[in-house]
């Protein structure tokens, strides 16, 4: 079985970013999931401007599996519930 991705994308200086990335590296543990946090500004400096351009103005942002499953926060209950459902 494929472990679950969840990706945090954040911003250097992002208070909330540093409390999600915390909350989610409690859970990875928990429920069994690779976790990587990926800085959009450092992203789109490398020349991946994507991220940047659809979700740099509601960081942080949490996508599971490649696709958008939260933003501003963790979405705890919802996260529990898409992870043990698949």
């Amino acid at each position: 079985m494929t472990r679950h991705q969840v990706e945090l994308l954040t911003r250097e200086g992002c208070p909330v970013c540093v409390q999600v990335h915390t909350q989610l590296t409690k859970l990875s543990g928990e429920l069994a999931f690779d976790l990587r946090s990926v800085d959009v500004d450092v992203a789109a400096a490398a020349g991946d401007t994507g991220p940047r351009a659809e979700f740099g103005d509601r960081l942080p942002v949490v996508l599971l599996d490649g696709r958008e499953h939260s933003y501003w926060e963790v979405d705890e209950p919802r996260l529990r519930a898409d992870l043990a459902g698949s």
